[in-house]
This record gives C-alpha cells, structure tokens and sequence, in this order.
C-alpha cells in the first residue's frame, strides 16, 4: 500500500474538484474494511501503518511549497494535501486533510524542542503530526528531538516509541522521549548518573556527638549510632542540604562549618552513581525531637563512645571519616568553605567549594 502527500498548489482547481468528486465517489467502506482506515465528512483522516509514503510538492521535492518553519515560531496551523492510497496496484483512492508541524523551538545544538503545552488534543492526530515533523525536521537538518509528555497524555507515549523515539527520563508529572535524526551514535547527553546525598557530624561543646538510630536498617546495622544523613532536594545546596537534614532527623538546629570530606561510589540504588558529603555542623540548639517516619531514636552520645562503636571501628570508610572528623576538631585538618561565583559562560551564580589556607584563622591553622 503506497500514500502520498500531495502539495494544494501543485494542483489546478479542476484537479482539484476532479480529486474531491472522485474521492466523494470512491468505496471508502470496503476500504476501510480493508486497510483499517477511517474518514468523516469534515475531513478525512487515517490510522493504521502505511508500507511505503512520500511527501510531493509541485518542485519534486518532499516538503511542501511553504514549510512551517519552528525556528521562526511561526503559528501557521497547517498546509492542506491531497493523500493518494493505492492498495496492491487494484486502484487509488484520493482524500484530502491537514497535516502541520508540532509546536516547538530550537535549542543551542541544533536540536528542536516540542513544546509539550502546544500538543494536538486529538490523539489521532498526534501521529500524522509526528511522522510530518520528523521529516520536516531532517530535512532541516536537525538532530536531537526532545519530546516530553505530560502524564496526562501519557497515551501518546506509544504512538511516539513506534516512530522510533526512545525513553531518556521520567519525573513525577512527565516522561521525556528523544529521537536522534543523524547517522551514527547519539551526541545528547544522558540521563543524570548520580544521587548527591549529606551527614551532618554535629558535636557540642561537651564533646558529644548528635546521633541517630534509623527504623529501617539491614540486620547488620541494628546496634548501629550513626550521624544523620539523606538527600539533597532539588536545585539545593550541599550546605543547606545537610542543615535541613539535621532538623527534620533530630530538631537540632545548625549552622554548617565546612566540607570534611565526599565519598564517591557506583552501581548503587538504581544503578546510580552516588556522592555522599560529610559535613561538619555546629549546634545552634540542644533539644532533640525525632522524626517518627524515618528515625527509631536520636541522642547526644559521648565523642570516645561513638567512635569505640565496633561497626565504626570495624569498616574502613566509617573510620576513616570520623578520623578527618577528629584531625579537622584538632585543627590539624582544612575542609571545603563554599564561596559564591558567576561564570561568564552562562551568568549564573554557583558554589565552588575549596580550601584557603589562611594563617589568622584559629579553627584550622593545617599543620
């Protein structure tokens, strides 16, 4: 079965009444019976898979006259065509639809983005669309395409994978889908390969550490006090990460020191990447309130008697931190301080964390 794509103008107006009186006339019920497809009187539109389709226009080429151009933005609502539909050489059928390019801009790689606010509400027509602006697209010479839907149109997500899109990442309210037009691999960056996690090591001034015990632990960890740790939100600091996670563990209010050390580790939760920033934190309050979801208990436990805790004393990671910990308390050890910076290359401010050994300061003094 073959379908083209006819240009309007590529066709005098007596074609044209000759197209629509031949396709009024035409058997579309056994048609449809045949090959799946359905019309309406309005317009006739198609579903179903095609062997072979071609775009025509009235220079030879396969876009049409006037393109609909998304890098111009240009809000054109579509171009009309003649479809022609031959089944196996027994004769053709000819219809007419309108078919338009998807919304979207491009990006700074010569990519485009679908604007995922703009989609067709009729998911029947989602994939003419689709199929048009692919090939609208290559011939711009495009590359990476950036589809991302909306869970409540989640039942496009079939119609985009059967073009050839494939899965980059899901979030709560959205699935991202790429598609990449060039020949050879795939330049678009990956889905993201870590998970950023924070402890906070809070000590007093009676030389006690703030501890925890959390409700759900491997059997091995059950005698297990240990400093409180979990994940950064989204778009937050290191910093401020660790002091929210102190307060919603234990009610202890903080004011974050420095960086002691991270740990870097792979193939964790998810097949994820994973870095873990220790942070020293100062107490701002000593009344503990625990966080029945997560934590079983939370005290202030004695510095000598955290660190004589065998599973401490037992793993070399765990030693080895409370070690910078306990160099970083006697001065003899600088962490990270995170300074604000703006960079030219994209005028946003980040935090670059790193050590400036000052001589006047009389909490680190590195020797």
């Amino acid at each position: 079965m073959e379908l083209k794509f006819l240009d309007s103008k590529s066709s005098s107006l007596s074609e044209k009444a000759a197209l629509v009186a031949r396709t009024k006339s035409s058997p579309f019920s056994s048609f449809e019976h045949s090959v799946g497809v359905k019309f309406s009187q309005e317009f006739s539109s198609c579903r179903g898979a095609f062997t072979k389709a071609s775009f025509l226009s009235s220079k030879g080429t396969f876009m049409p006259k006037r393109a609909i151009s998304s890098v111009d933005k240009e809000k054109t609502a579509a171009e009309n065509y003649f479809y022609q539909i031959s089944t196996n050489g027994a004769g053709s059928s000819l219809f007419s639809r309108n078919v338009g390019v998807l919304d979207a801009c491009d990006d700074e790689y010569g990519g485009v983005v679908v604007d995922p606010d703009r989609l067709p509400v009729n998911p029947d027509a989602f994939a003419p669309m689709l199929q048009f602006s692919l090939s609208h697209w290559k011939m711009q010479g495009k590359k990476g395409i950036w589809l991302k839907l909306p869970l409540e149109r989640s039942e496009l997500v079939p119609v985009a994978v059967k073009e050839g899109f494939e899965y980059h990442h899901a979030e709560r309210g959205y699935v991202m889908l790429t598609y990449w037009i060039p020949e050879g691999p795939c330049m678009l960056p990956s889905n993201a390969t870590h998970q950023v996690g924070v402890g906070g090591f809070v000590i007093n001034d009676k030389n006690e550490v703030l501890v925890v015990q959390e409700k759900f632990y491997a059997p091995s960890f059950a005698d297990l006090w240990k400093i409180p740790t979990g994940f950064i939100l989204e778009s937050e600091e290191i910093y401020t990460g660790a002091v929210r996670e102190v307060k919603e563990e234990t009610g202890v209010d903080t004011e974050f020191v420095e960086v002691i050390a991270f740990r870097h580790a792979h193939n964790l939760d998810f097949d994820k990447s994973d870095l873990f920033f220790v942070c020293m934190l100062k107490p701002l309050s000593a009344q503990i309130k625990v966080d029945n979801l997560e934590i079983q208990a939370a005290k202030w436990m004695p510095l000598v008697e955290f660190v004589a805790q065998p599973l401490i004393q037992e793993d070399g990671l765990f030693k080895k931190i409370i070690d910078i910990c306990l160099a970083r308390l006697g001065k003899h050890y600088c962490g990270l301080l995170p300074r604000q910076v703006v960079s030219k290359f994209d005028g946003r401010p980040s935090c670059l964390y790193y050590n400036v050994l000052d001589t006047g300061n009389v909490n680190c003094n590195g020797n």
